[in-house]
């Protein structure tokens, strides 16, 4: 039957003019106890299937090289065969395209669920703001009414050479930071841990090495934290030409000297799952890997699950599992929808499982597991995953996909045509989503490139349990998509001017107010880079970096934004508190910057802290005051390191 049921989509695909079919209502919940994905079952099962890829290789090599020898003899010289490829080293392949583009009441990160933090640039801890920027962590005092820098340390130890090093994430756990970063020249994932005091001092403990491929995407963060569970995903990209136990899921403490022998496998052979699906190593294989760390322990200790699939992914965490969906890489806007698969890692330690799928997701706001216990997915016949920058460009038709979680089994099984539910498109390449209360709402717009003239858009709202779907028409386009409580927000570009417009998500939604600011564009692309803080069930604060109308996404690589924009809403109503505008300085030019020199993450957010307001802008943090109408600049701090001594 899974069989049967894979072929008889792979078909629809093929011959159908849109994608995917109509469907029915959701399949029931089966009312059987599914089964599990199968892990190998000994080193000896892997090395099998390693030493076959290998000889495959060889034959390979063997044969080209024949042709080639034939051909030489017989003159044609000028239709050589191509060579076949070097071992791949995805790693490098990653540094080149990075480098090349220039619930708690007191949270300060925008996340998709309370209680899993994500990784950000900007964190809380007791009195308190701690910050990444540049290769370095700060500390800033916000207790009672102060606002004073206090501590500075290099985000990595004083052994470790920062050369090839970006350091883009921060969590916090007690009184334990880590910060996640990549270092192209060590081959891996680094953890650095740091010590908090409360005094907001700063001390580094350790750093530890997850070997890995490059995790950078464009909107997604590697690391989630929840309670004193680090959760970190790793790519490992495992080629035939080479040694496949060289890409392998492993972790070291970084000593001086440290040596790759002294890597630690954390990946057993009976943790690697996968489905019944043939592998083609030469089409590209990735194991990947989900390592679990608990920052409780003084030493820290990582143990890692990890599924074989296609490199093409998406990662996504809720309070109970984490998913990753892998998708085999196909090109062109005419391309039909890659077969894929879904899985699922309980974070109780419990075997995953996993459904094959078609399509896939753009990137994590993609997901929503609700509490009927159903997993939401909004799917794109080419999607390539959210890799590097492969989120801002992806075509083809759209789909809803709503299996319930019951539904995950062994791998053998596919999830059924009337899982899919077809959906309107949405014009253009960067898709932008958000699950609010019973509502999907998607739209497109310009992305990480500049805003372009737009007076006719559309954000779509969607009852994904029932499947009815509300076009709302937008004068301009979809960049950004948030939630007011238990309505929405649409931040968009018309190609000069920034809009925000609000959504009342009853049970017909509607567009209800509209906010415009001349000659504006967002200035921050990543999810962290917005905040709202509620006041009452319908009333809120609401923050957004902006730069010039003209402006694109990239800008916020090498320079802060101009200014952050602070909106009150009351009951959907928008109206201007007015603006906390950046103070041009010499600090980034003269901070001694040894590591991460480019702002992938951003640099500018609004911060709402226990009645007060914030706005971070590069190494400035300036603070206002609100009243009903407005906001008032009141003191302003510099952080920068040319102004404040960095210790280690």
């Amino acid at each position: 039957m899974p069989r049967t049921v894979l072929a008889c989509l792979t078909t629809l695909l093929l011959t159908a003019a849109t994608w995917p079919p109509a469907s029915a209502a959701a399949p029931a919940e089966p009312t059987v106890a599914r089964k599990t994905l199968a892990a190998f079952a000994s080193e000896q099962e892997l090395t099998g299937l390693f030493k076959r890829w290998a000889d495959e290789a060889q034959r390979r090599r063997e044969e080209q090289q024949r042709a080639r020898r034939e051909q030489a003899a017989s003159g044609a010289l000028g239709q050589q065969v191509p060579p076949s490829p070097a071992p791949t080293a995805a790693p490098a392949a990653a540094s080149v395209a990075k480098e090349a583009a220039a619930g708690k009441a007191d949270s300060v990160t925008n996340v998709q669920h309370a209680g899993v933090d994500e990784g950000g640039i900007v964190k809380l801890h007791g009195d308190h703001l701690v910050i990444l920027r540049r290769g370095r962590l700060f500390t800033v005092n916000i207790g009672g009414e102060d606002l004073r820098p206090v501590s500075a340390v290099d985000a990595f130890g004083s052994d470790v050479d920062p050369g090839g090093a970006w350091y883009d994430e921060m969590l916090i756990a007690g009184n334990t930071i880590v910060v996640i970063g990549y270092s192209y020249a060590r081959g891996g994932t680094e953890i650095g841990v740091f010590d908090i005091s409360r005094e907001g001092q700063l001390t580094y403990r350790a750093t530890y090495h997850l070997r890995s491929n490059d995790y950078y995407s464009s909107r997604n963060y590697a690391s989630r934290l929840i309670g004193s569970k680090l959760i970190v995903y790793s790519p490992h990209v495992l080629s035939p030409w080479g040694d496949p136990w060289a890409a392998f899921p492993a972790m070291r403490r970084w000593r001086p000297g440290a040596l790759p022998a002294d890597f630690r496998r954390i990946t057993p052979a009976t943790r690697i799952y996968r489905t019944d699906e043939a592998l083609d190593p030469f089409a590209g294989v990735a194991l990947h890997s989900v390592s679990i760390c608990d920052l409780a322990k003084p030493e820290m200790d990582c143990q890692s699950t990890a599924v074989l699939g296609p490199p093409g992914r998406v990662f996504y965490v809720s309070p109970n599992s984490v998913f990753v969906w892998t998708t085999a890489g196909r090109g062109g806007p005419q391309a039909t929808a890659p077969l894929s698969a879904v899985f699922r890692i309980p974070l109780d330690g419990s075997a995953p499982s996993a459904l094959k799928t078609l399509g896939s997701p753009i990137d994590q706001f993609s997901f929503h597991e609700d509490d009927s216990g159903m997993l939401n997915v909004l799917l794109r016949a080419n999607g390539r995953g959210e890799g590097m920058w492969a989120a801002e460009v992806n075509y083809g038709d759209l789909a809803l996909l709503r299996v319930p979680l019951a539904s995950f089994s062994d791998g053998r099984d596919s999830a059924p045509v009337d899982a899919y539910r077809r959906l309107p498109k949405a014009a253009g390449q960067a898709l932008q989503s958000r699950y609010i209360g019973p509502y999907l709402l998607y739209g497109a717009g310009t992305g990480w490139h500049a805003p372009q003239p737009t007076t006719q858009s559309q954000v779509y709202a969607v009852r994904y349990a029932q499947g009815d779907v509300y076009e709302l028409p937008l004068p301009h386009s979809v960049d950004r998509l948030e939630a007011l409580g238990s309505n929405g927000l649409v931040v968009g570009s018309d190609g000069k001017d920034l809009h925000l417009t609000s959504l009342r998500l009853a049970r017909l939604p509607v567009t209800a107010d509209r906010y415009t600011r001349k000659d504006a564009a967002q200035g921050e692309t990543r999810s962290h880079g917005f905040f709202y803080k509620a006041e009452s069930e319908f009333d809120g604060l609401l923050g957004l970096p902006i730069v010039g109308g003209s402006e694109p996404g990239t800008r916020q690589l090498q320079a802060e934004s101009a200014a952050l924009l602070f909106l009150r809403n009351r009951g959907l109503s928008l109206s201007e508190l007015g603006t906390l505008k950046a103070r041009p300085s010499a600090g980034d030019r003269n901070d001694g910057c040894r590591a991460s020199c480019v702002d992938w993450y951003g640099n500018s957010r609004p911060l709402f802290v226990r009645g007060r307001v914030f706005a971070l802008m590069g190494y400035e943090i300036v603070e206002g005051k609100v009243d009903a109408k407005r906001i008032v600049e009141t003191r302003r701090v510099n952080f920068a390191p040319a102004m404040l001594q960095v210790t280690r």
